[in-house]
């Protein structure tokens, strides 16, 4: 299926690794411009000249609101942006319970208030125009809360609210705002976190990703694996192109199955 986004552009945030990097990869496959973004400027670099098409980077820290201006203003220096893909964020694992009001905050500053900074900036050109996509990067912790990473999955489940309410802005335009809920993906981020629990539990990565699909978290999975970042990337591909336009204030699953729910 031809996408149609051929000419388009897109900044894709949180891209230099991961899911974000997989769905910066796939809109550059299918003819899109691409901006990647990243808080580290070697990372941002190397994305640039490693991914095929037409690709720019812009180094930001979008924790804050000055690092999501610069982006925004960045991204908009060739012309508006077409598709924007809210994808930057962090998870730690913690208990309630030692959570700190530090990093209930920082986690929301970098997850939430990224993607609100940035649709605020560059949504009312879309709405403008009569055309765009925005696209928040959620989770299956966005209807299937970690009580080990209450934090996360508050961030992640505001995003479904945020994107619904921006979504009722759109009404009689070609502006879609969605929140796709991604399956636990196998990413640079839980590698390290992986290695360093295995360490932690005298045990091996491997054992511990069967202990996560065999009695943890993972247990609900019908896919039974960690997901690939290419696979979200598709889906995430799909929901920013023109085919996608009957798709709107929705928040549609690429969970592997994880959230036992019929809707």
């Amino acid at each position: 299926m031809d996408l149609g986004l051929n000419g388009k552009r897109a900044l894709v945030s949180g891209s230099t690794l991961g899911i974000g990097r997989a769905i910066a990869e796939t809109l550059a496959a299918e003819g899109a411009s691409v901006i990647v973004n990243g808080r580290d400027e070697d990372r941002v670099s190397q994305a640039v000249r490693d991914i095929a098409g037409d690709v720019a980077g812009c180094t930001a820290d979008l924790s804050t609101a000055e690092g999501a201006a610069a982006l925004a203003e960045f991204a908009t220096r060739d012309g508006p942006i077409d598709i924007l893909v809210n994808n930057a964020g962090m998870f730690t694992v913690n208990e309630f319970f030692d959570i700190e009001d530090a990093d209930w905050q920082a986690m929301f500053d970098l997850n939430v208030m990224s993607a609100v900074r940035l649709s605020r900036s560059l949504m009312p050109a879309m709405l403008e125009r009569g055309w765009g996509r925005v696209l928040f990067i959620g989770s299956d912790q966005s209807s299937k809360p970690n009580p080990s990473m209450a934090h996360y999955a508050m961030t992640k489940t505001a995003l479904v609210s945020i994107a619904r309410s921006l979504a009722e802005r759109t009404r009689e335009t070609g502006v879609t705002v969605n929140t796709l809920q991604v399956a636990p993906t196998w990413t640079d981020g839980v590698d390290a976190f992986m290695q360093q629990m295995a360490e932690i539990e005298g045990t091996t990565p491997e054992e511990m990703s069967k202990g996560y699909f065999a009695e943890g978290e993972g247990r609900t999975s019908l896919l039974q694996r960690w997901a690939r970042p290419e696979e979200i990337a598709a889906v995430a591909a799909f929901l920013c192109s023109p085919q996608s336009s009957a798709i709107n204030g929705s928040a549609p699953r690429a969970d592997g199955g994880m959230v036992r729910s019929l809707f």
